[in-house]
């Protein structure tokens, strides 16, 4: 796990297969009553390998472990490469061009493997899978087979054929789960926004539900677990494709979510990051709940709603943290979320993050811009001032907290002096990590119809500008921990070769460590998100240890045991 100074950019995630080099889940057939039934057992073999290639946010990660979990279930093994697989899911992301046009890229190379081999079949799901825009997805991806919304993802093993006996019947992406659902709002329904029909989230909590029930979310990870509270999006960025992708918010159950949280727990997760496209938005549009007739208040910004005895993200976040262990400590160490959204960071949220010993001082806060102007053309309905309040806030109920933001330069009619406001804002602010993005229009979105009238290279020098103001930023703020102990969750021993370019990285960061004999160089974060290298046992994988920092990067510490 190391950060480059890449990733300084809005990141467009590709991410390796999380499981390779793991043993694969054993393919488990349900107990025969009768023996006489073996003949008729499909022979595993015949059972694709598949294989997931996620690329985005925090939500696909989620989303393909669910996947990845109904595959395991109905009998199907993990293939270690793209090229060994029978199946290939593509998980995508289209909250950037860039990210689109790697998927796009490589039809031609997943067309040779078609030919190579015959059997095999590819998915195309995530938020590049639009409704409105089905009849020009062959053209755009002629090696895919089939296309599904990120609403339509639990029917994957049933559109595939491969519901069959070795899965138990009942079991998630049976077609006896998916026929229930026409009861709590059918997988695979769609509804209007706008003038756009998209699909809807309104079957994916007990989907999720029966998945964590069954054991079949094939988590990534055995420290750090994503755990999805709400679906979707409602607000009005002109930019983004997210609302028409994944359609209306819409939230699980506080019981499920809770369920989950405690299942995790009793697993021995360490960190569990709660999760939304607008993780704060939890809950307004559940129904009124007399366990919640304390939960009072008003969104201050953006579009009204009715908030009054609903569970909210406050009261989540306070329900996890009281879950505790015999001693009195939070069965969850560490509790985070993302991403929030200005609008409804309440001061409710405020006051539970400052008094949960187990959410970590950390909080991503996306800006988009430092001109009003250009933030009322986002269609972002909040204000500068609005924002500075609402930081100010937070710094004060939670002294220290680490602050990182998005940006994206070079919106439509962005002038320099608009520019300018936005880098007087990062000197203001200091963010401790700001994660860029030049503008690029995607279709269907509202600010496809505006013009893009900002040159490309004006965007690049912009983005370079930026990020180099950041870079001195964040070297400043890291920094400032030089000298002080921090804790840390390893999560991950770097290989003794890489290949990435920050100058923490490979044999360089090893020497630097120290790395001694029975050590290895250890990666983990902070609860500040600070990421940090260390050298040690490899038995400290999975635990929190204590290390001084002696040495600060803009995107990374180092230090040693302490």
């Amino acid at each position: 796990m190391i950060d480059r100074p890449g990733a300084r950019g809005l990141p467009v995630l590709d991410l390796p297969n999380p499981r390779v080099g793991k043993a694969a889940a054993p393919a488990t057939r349900p107990p025969l009553v009768d023996g006489r039934l073996e003949e008729y057992l499909p022979e595993p073999q015949a059972l694709p390998r598949f294989f997931l290639w996620t690329l985005g946010c925090q939500m696909n990660r989620s989303d393909s472990e669910e996947m990845a979990g109904r595959l395991l279930a109905a009998g199907c093994d993990e293939a270690s490469e793209l090229e060994a697989a029978d199946l290939v899911v593509i998980n995508t992301c289209a909250i950037r061009e860039a990210a689109e046009q790697k998927v796009i890229g490589r039809q031609g190379y997943l067309g040779r493997l078609k030919a190579a081999n015959p059997g095999l079949r590819i998915v195309l799901t995530g938020c590049a899978v639009r409704e409105e825009e089905r009849s020009g997805l062959a053209r755009r991806y002629p090696a895919v087979d089939m296309f599904l919304r990120p609403d339509e993802e639990p029917e994957l093993v049933d559109r595939l054929g491969l519901a069959s006996a070795q899965a138990p019947i009942g079991s998630v992406g049976s077609p006896d789960s998916l026929g229930s659902l026409g009861r709590v709002g059918a997988v695979g329904a769609t509804t209007t926004v706008g003038r756009h029909r998209v699909g809807v989230a309104d079957g994916l909590a007990h989907t999720r539900a029966t998945a964590v029930a069954g054991g079949t979310v094939a988590r990534s990870s055995a420290i750090s677990a994503w755990l999805p509270i709400v679906y979707g999006c409602d607000k009005t960025c002109t930019y983004c494709i997210v609302p028409f992708s994944r359609g209306p918010e819409r939230s699980r159950p506080f019981d499920d979510i809770l369920d989950e949280a405690r299942s995790l727990a009793v697993a021995g997760y360490r960190e569990v990051t709660l999760l939304g496209q607008n993780v704060n938005s939890y809950g307004h549009d559940l129904a009124p709940d007399a366990r919640f007739r304390h939960v009072d208040s008003e969104r201050w910004a953006g579009r009204r709603l009715d908030l009054h005895g609903r569970p909210d993200l406050a009261e989540l976040i306070r329900a996890i943290d009281g879950l505790r262990t015999a001693d009195g400590l939070p069965a969850i160490s560490r509790l985070r979320f993302v991403t929030s959204h200005p609008w409804d960071l309440s001061d409710r949220l405020i006051a539970a993050m400052a008094e949960c010993p187990s959410v970590c001082e950390h909080l991503h806060l996306p800006v988009q811009s430092g001109d009003d102007a250009v933030l009322r053309r986002m269609g972002r309905q909040y204000t500068i001032e609005h924002y500075l309040e609402r930081l100010a806030s937070i710094r004060e109920s939670v002294p220290g907290i680490a602050i990182s933001t998005d940006v994206i330069v070079g919106f439509c009619g962005e002038t320099e002096a608009q520019f300018e406001a936005t880098l007087d804002l990062l000197r203001s602010v200091r963010y401790d990590q700001v994660f860029a993005a030049a503008f690029s229009p995607r279709p269907g979105t509202p600010a496809a119809k505006l013009p893009d009238d900002v040159p490309p290279a004006d965007k690049r020098r912009r983005l370079n500008q930026l990020l180099a103001l950041q870079e001195s930023i964040g070297l400043e703020r890291n920094r400032a921990w030089q000298g002080e102990t921090v804790e840390v969750l390893v999560d991950s021993v770097v290989p003794q070769r890489s290949h990435d370019h920050d100058h923490e990285a490979g044999d360089a960061a090893r020497a630097s460590l120290g790395v001694g004999e029975g050590q290895v160089h250890l990666a983990g974060r902070s609860r500040h998100n600070k990421l940090v290298h260390v050298a040690g046992a490899a038995q400290f994988v999975g635990q929190l240890v204590r290390v001084r920092v002696e040495h600060a990067s803009p995107y990374a510490l180092r230090g040693t045991l302490a």
